[in-house]
């Protein structure tokens, strides 16, 4: 069942802290050998910039191949919901995982922050959580302070909250299957590496997440998927027929949805083959049927936009509302006598 932590009155209470490096670079682990406590002004601070990231974000459950318990962030998590005192020990050895992990090249070194964090809110009851970041920059940052009666500017180098690189929330809900879990990874890298080798989750695949995942799926299409000599217009007028097949339909057949929005035997089969590779490659396999969610259909309708870029160097951005009236305001075609061709748009005034 879809549901939205409240974070009103969350707060963290305690933290544990490693330094850790890339194994492969021979760089070493470092862990903290007490936890953090903090004052309540610190700590209000603190719980803002642990869990501002986390909103708005895909639900997740931990996982494995054999059985959730065998997940390592289970064990660990499940043991400091059970007795909180043992957040230091436990700690550690997310460290000493995440260590373990970090074998590639490209994995950098970081800040790692382990904190136990109370009071979120999940349909009116109070639950626990754990919040799992690590920052892989530091950010320099000027202060003023006093020296010998004088003020004095030096520089440090510290973790600036909107620059953490990633992040795991574990809340202490649905333990049987797996917990209820948020995950981001804003470095660029190996999303894998974090989402699937250190956390081992996997999407609920509820009608929100299915929703979204083919609204992605065929704006990718229709973007990536099409023989490379495909007109602008004919890939924005395929992402709008599928936009609008999912806002104007209550259930998602794929049949029923490839012979209503592709018709053309050749492009279903070049969508079908494209889904193909789409699943393999994020690893998950979609549901052919399922009810769809229509304010992730509409959030999608809303994202829409598409680009049609020129190579005398002009790009054009059209919104979700021309692409569904592209037929009637833009026009394509040739000038002869100059060898090229051209694009007109009509319109009745300038906004």
């Amino acid at each position: 069942m879809s549901f939205t932590p409240n974070f009103r009155k969350a707060k963290l209470t305690a933290m544990s802290l490693a330094k850790v490096g890339n194994p492969v670079k021979n760089e070493p682990l470092q862990t903290s050998q007490t936890l953090c406590h903090f004052q309540d002004e610190e700590a209000e601070l603190l719980t803002h910039c642990f869990l501002k990231s986390f909103r708005s974000l895909e639900l997740h459950h931990l996982d494995h191949h054999t059985s959730v318990e065998s997940n390592e962030l289970f064990a660990y998590t499940a043991a400091i919901f059970d007795d909180n005192e043992c957040l230091l020990e436990k700690g550690g050895q997310i460290a000493r995982h995440l260590y373990s992990q970090s074998k590639h090249p490209n994995i950098k070194s970081g800040d790692l922050c382990v904190a136990l964090i109370q009071d979120i809110g999940i349909g009116g009851e109070p639950t626990q959580a754990i919040s799992i970041v690590k920052s892989e920059s530091k950010v320099p940052f000027l202060q003023i302070s006093e020296k010998d009666g004088d003020l004095v500017l030096t520089t440090e180098q510290g973790i600036y909250p909107d620059k953490i690189d990633k992040g795991c929330l574990i809340l202490n809900h649905g333990r049987a299957d797996g917990f209820s879990v948020y995950l981001f990874d804003k470095s660029g890298g190996n999303t894998q590496f974090w989402v699937r080798e250190f956390v081992g989750a996997k999407p609920v695949k509820d009608d929100d997440f299915l929703t979204r995942r083919y609204s992605e799926l065929c704006v990718e299409f229709a973007e990536k998927g099409l023989p490379e000599e495909t007109a602008s217009e004919d890939r924005m007028q395929v992402a709008s027929r599928a936009m609008t097949y999912l806002n104007e339909n209550d259930t998602f057949e794929l049949e029923e949805f490839v012979s209503t929005a592709l018709e053309e035997p050749e492009r279903i089969e070049q969508f079908k083959s494209f889904k193909n590779d789409f699943e393999e490659e994020r690893g998950e396999e979609l549901d052919e049927s399922f009810t769809v969610s229509k304010k992730e259909a509409e959030k999608a309708e809303n994202r829409l936009k598409s680009r049609m870029k020129l190579d005398v160097g002009v790009t054009m951005q059209f919104s979700a509302g021309f692409i569904h009236e592209a037929e009637r305001f833009l026009e394509r075609g040739v000038d002869e006598e100059k060898g090229m061709q051209f694009v007109k748009i009509y319109f009745h005034k300038e906004t």
